[in-house]
């Protein structure tokens, strides 16, 4: 079983970093529908607080790893323009796409869209964990101000599978390839 580095650095971007952000996210949201359907709030343990104020560090930092490694390491390998009368385009993701019109699209609604709602994933879920670890109290006593946490975290949970959706099609489509090739194991053959 083999990749290349950048097939490597792909799926480490799309599955581990991007992959744990969508569950994260989900566990949010989970969560504050849970928070909203009890009687009493629940009171948290000290450890608690701690294992949540992790939960929430950790889901904003997969998210802007998500979107740095895909932004400053994925995205220039997936916009490198071939050098003139390059007749074989599977090296260079964008212009292979471009080069069909039946594909065309895949970039320009697809990678287009991408590249922004991902940001936007990233950016709500940053502004929501620092609220629930700031107003923690003003959460549990102000309804108003959980359905509006709970409002962000859906839309950043669509926004985040929109993202992994349209990052999951493109690279069946036009996948980013290249560099050093990785053995992750050896046929027995």
């Amino acid at each position: 079983m083999q990749l290349t580095f950048r097939e490597l650095l792909t799926a480490l971007h799309g599955m581990l970093f991007g992959g744990f952000f969508l569950m994260a996210i989900f566990g949010l949201v989970v969560e504050l529908v849970r928070s909203r359907s009890t009687a009493v709030p629940s009171e948290l343990t000290p450890s608690g607080r701690r294992l949540e104020a992790t939960f929430l560090i950790l889901m904003a930092a997969f998210g802007w790893l998500a979107v740095f490694t895909g932004t400053y390491v994925i995205y220039p390998w997936y916009r490198a323009k071939p050098p003139a009368g390059t007749t074989d385009l599977t090296a260079y993701p964008r212009s292979l796409l471009l080069s069909h019109p039946t594909t065309a699209a895949w970039h320009n609604l697809g990678m287009e869209w991408k590249e922004h709602i991902a940001f936007f994933a990233v950016i709500a879920i940053t502004m929501l964990a620092f609220v629930l670890l700031r107003q923690r109290a003003a959460l549990r006593q102000n309804p108003a101000l959980r359905n509006a946490a709970l409002g962000f975290s859906l839309l950043a949970l669509v926004s985040c599978g929109v993202a992994a959706g349209f990052g999951a099609m493109l690279d069946k489509a036009a996948p980013v390839t290249g560099g050093n090739t990785i053995t992750l194991m050896r046929s027995s053959q």
